[in-house]
């Protein structure tokens, strides 16, 4: 798969598409309201969640409470799939065909999130984490926090940079740095690390054309002339958020916030 969409060899169909004058029609007609399916979306299923959970038939439970959210998110879909076309006004062979469209310009990229979270796990179990950390305890001076916490972060960030997942960082940053010298060696708290580790990690999705589903997909939907406009305009804001995070981690480590 990698070969074929590295060689350019996987192209798009030809679909056909609506004619630009109908497709602004419906944009002034609609307005904001095309956006009310997507908002219904996480709505109904944390609803739906916190309602199936408890739900039971003859003293036993009708769903299994580790899959009531997935099939509160299946309801919610045929929710907002009925939504959409009663908003749009359109039907059912409609939407056949824009989701056909959809998929058709998302292409290879759609299965790319659900390989890259498979490397994290692949790495932790190799011992990329243990390797790291040699390579860190070698490199960063001794008891430095401040180092530490630069390296921490901007491996997250380059970790996710590479491969496009902060969730498929998280864990070999975690079992290298985080764990075994902010935790042990500095007395940090998974409390302080957590939130802010994610934090650079997504810095670097904002930076890679790895991240597809955020940087290269709205570019092909939105037909833009140059594909890698979006990860160009959201790099210096990344670079900022990265600083400020490693500086907000230093401080609450060291002032043990």
């Amino acid at each position: 798969m990698t070969l074929i969409v590295a060689l350019g060899q996987l192209k798009k169909s030809n679909v056909a598409m609506r004619p630009g004058k109908q497709i602004e029609s419906d944009r002034k007609r609609l307005g904001n309201l095309v956006f009310l399916p997507a908002l219904l979306l996480p709505l109904l299923t944390f609803a739906g969640a916190e309602f199936l959970a408890p739900l039971k038939i003859a003293d036993k439970f009708l769903f299994d409470s580790s899959n009531s959210t997935l099939v509160a998110l299946g309801i919610a879909c045929i929710i907002c799939w009925i939504a959409a076309m009663l908003v749009t006004k359109k039907g059912v062979k409609s939407s056949f065909f824009e989701g056909y469209r959809l998929l058709d310009a998302i292409s290879w990229t759609l299965v790319l999130p659900q390989l890259l979270a498979t490397l994290g796990t692949i790495f932790t179990e190799t011992g990329v984490g243990k390797t790291i950390s040699k390579i860190i305890t070698s490199v960063v001076p001794d008891n430095s926090l401040f180092w530490t916490v630069v390296v921490f972060c901007l491996g997250m960030a380059i970790f996710t940079l590479i491969m496009g997942n902060a969730f498929a960082s998280f864990p070999i940053l975690a079992s290298g740095i985080a764990v075994p010298l902010l935790i042990k060696g500095f007395g940090a708290t998974p409390e302080q690390i957590g939130a802010l580790a994610m934090f650079s990690g997504y810095c670097g999705t904002l930076m890679t054309p790895m991240a597809a589903e955020f940087n290269i997909v709205p570019a092909s939907l939105l037909e833009l002339d140059d594909k890698n406009l979006v990860v160009k305009v959201q790099i210096p804001t990344a670079l900022f958020v990265l600083v400020f995070n490693v500086l907000l981690m230093y401080a609450m480590i060291k002032l043990n916030f």
